[in-house]
């Protein structure tokens, strides 16, 4: 028989997360354009990497559109090798990026971005790397909209506290991770960067995609995953019958 747990609502969740780890703050870029500069900057992207080719480069070169394009490939990639991998491909993306925002935003992305969710979505997908959690991301902090963003890396976190498994399909834990958000949590950027930032500090530190440090956990009296409770991820035949 599984063992039951008392469910914990999502904000009260959150806030034994803040209570363990303290108040949270954004370690990137806020403003769209600087934060699709900022990403390329490190390659596995991670805060790290991204900061150490982001120093790299506002030193060497500086991350107004008009400076990245005047520079040279082989510049652009001598500061991003601070970052990490690939510095040629990521010199190329930069330059793609500041292109793209010279041409069709006038050199000012945020000024811009405008119109429906979908639209700026749409948008902001079309520049190298941005899928939808990277988009959201963007809407969320550079205060577009307050979207339910969920972190691209930590979309276990909610899931498995409440649900206790994961899905085999990546989309469909990050649907079920925003859905927890967008139903419990305001439609404020306060509230909904809070639950962004708490929900990847935990995701990288306690509740990680493998070996998930369940001892340390402030959550696991009322975790679904840690009761065993529908314990790992289901197999792909059973989630694609169920939805």
């Amino acid at each position: 028989m599984a063992v039951q747990v008392k469910p914990l609502s999502v904000v009260a969740i959150l806030d034994r997360l803040e209570a363990f780890h303290g108040p949270q703050q954004p370690c990137w870029p806020i403003d769209a354009y600087q934060f699709l500069i900022w990403w390329h900057c490190g390659y596995p992207a991670s805060d790290t990497t991204c900061k150490k080719g982001w120093d790299a480069l506002k030193r060497e070169v500086g991350i107004e559109p008009s400076r990245i394009l005047t520079a040279s490939q082989a510049r652009l990639a001598h500061a991003l090798k601070a970052g990490g991998m690939v510095p040629e491909l990521r010199a190329m993306r930069l330059q793609k990026i500041a292109q793209r925002v010279m041409n069709e935003f006038s050199g000012d992305l945020s000024v811009g971005l405008k119109g429906s969710v979908g639209e700026i979505r749409k948008a902001l997908k079309k520049f190298p790397g941005i899928a939808d959690p990277g988009a959201d991301r963007i809407l969320l902090f550079s205060h577009l909209q307050p979207v339910a963003a969920v972190p691209s890396n930590c979309p276990q976190v909610l899931v498995r506290i409440q649900l206790g498994l994961e899905r085999e399909n990546y989309g469909v834990n990050y649907r079920e991770a925003r859905k927890m958000i967008e139903d419990e949590i305001p439609e404020q950027f306060h509230a909904r960067q809070r639950a962004y930032l708490l929900q990847k500090q935990h995701g990288q530190t306690i509740c990680k995609r493998s070996a998930p440090l369940c001892d340390q956990c402030p959550i696991s009296a009322n975790c679904a995953y840690f009761a065993g409770k529908n314990r790992g991820r289901s197999r792909p035949g059973r989630e694609v019958a169920k939805r």
